[in-house]
């Protein structure tokens, strides 16, 4: 059983992760009363990375060596510059918290890409059922038996894509980045490459979509440095703290608390009205990924 005192070690890190990659959605959101998609993004990488550069400068960390650059810029379109810059597009049509909710299908999308991607990790009976409930958890939160309008459909399809993009992505940095290899990355020098070469991928989407589209206000200032420096820069320090205090199974966990931050956030501070598929369906997709993770183990297959 886990002590307290070794909870203490990543618990309160774990909390202040979530409530701030939860919060990134409504984040996005008010910056998007200003600021193109694109310039969200831009925006938000750039905080990102001097972040990251200062955190390295502090902790004497290195900056990735020349071989992993083309890697490097690989990863970071998926994981950070055109996934980011999808939901912030998607917001434009769709609430925050459907889009979190949307992005709590990560796990899911991760594990099927895993099985693609690395034959050696064998479907399970487990791990199908997982997915099965998944994708139905998906399919209530998006309504399908109501119809969607043109624009709400846009929007979905985005997220889609933006969460098949995280899929891939990870067994693509496991494969060529990631810890297990002996020339492996170390995790700060792993997020600090993929904020410089994510921020370099944006800028042409801002030279082709523009950077704002109306007077930049203090409100949207606020959330952009909350969003770059707190969510693409110390969330990054801390979600290394909770994999190096915990486990890697722990730490993955905290997409499902991210998904409901994001509803609470965006009903509360935005007003958005959840209807009762969201909710349910949220519980969907996180029970459906606990049991395709082997988090939640089903009694039948308690002995495999």
């Amino acid at each position: 059983m886990t002590s307290s005192h070794t909870l203490r070690s990543w618990l309160p890190a774990y909390l202040v992760l979530a409530v701030i990659w939860g919060n990134s959605f409504l984040f996005m959101m008010v910056g998007l009363t200003s600021l193109t998609p694109a310039g969200v993004v831009t925006t938000r990488l750039a905080l990102g990375m001097l972040t990251m550069l200062v955190i390295s400068a502090i902790t004497r960390s290195p900056l990735p060596a020349r071989r992993y650059w083309k890697p490097l810029f690989i990863a970071a379109f998926p994981m950070s510059a055109g996934g980011w810059f999808l939901f912030a597009f998607s917001e434009q049509y769709i609430s925050s918290a459907l889009a979190g909710i949307i992005n709590g299908t990560t796990p899911l999308m991760t594990l099927v890409a895993i099985l693609i991607a690395f034959p050696e990790e064998r479907p399970t009976r487990q791990r199908v059922i997982g997915l099965g409930i998944g994708f139905l958890g998906v399919l209530v939160v998006v309504g399908v038996w109501q119809g969607l309008g043109s624009s709400t459909l846009l929007g979905i399809g985005a997220c889609v894509l933006a969460v098949i993009g995280y899929g891939i992505s990870y067994p693509y940095v496991r494969r060529h980045l990631a810890t297990g290899r002996p020339d492996a990355l170390p995790p700060l020098t792993l997020a600090t490459g993929l904020m410089i070469m994510g921020w370099l991928q944006t800028l042409p989407f801002v030279a082709v979509t523009g950077y704002s589209h109306d007077p930049i206000t203090p409100q949207v200032i606020g959330v952009m440095l909350a969003l770059g420096v707190l969510g693409s820069g110390v969330a990054y320090v801390l979600n290394f703290r909770v994999i190096n205090n915990s486990d890697a199974t722990t730490a993955s966990t905290v997409t499902f608390v991210v998904t409901i931050v994001a509803v609470i956030s965006g009903a509360v501070f935005l007003g958005e009205d959840i209807t009762w598929n969201q909710p349910t369906g949220a519980l969907l997709v996180i029970a459906g990924a606990m049991v395709a993770q082997g988090l939640l183990r089903l009694p039948r297959f308690a002995g495999r």
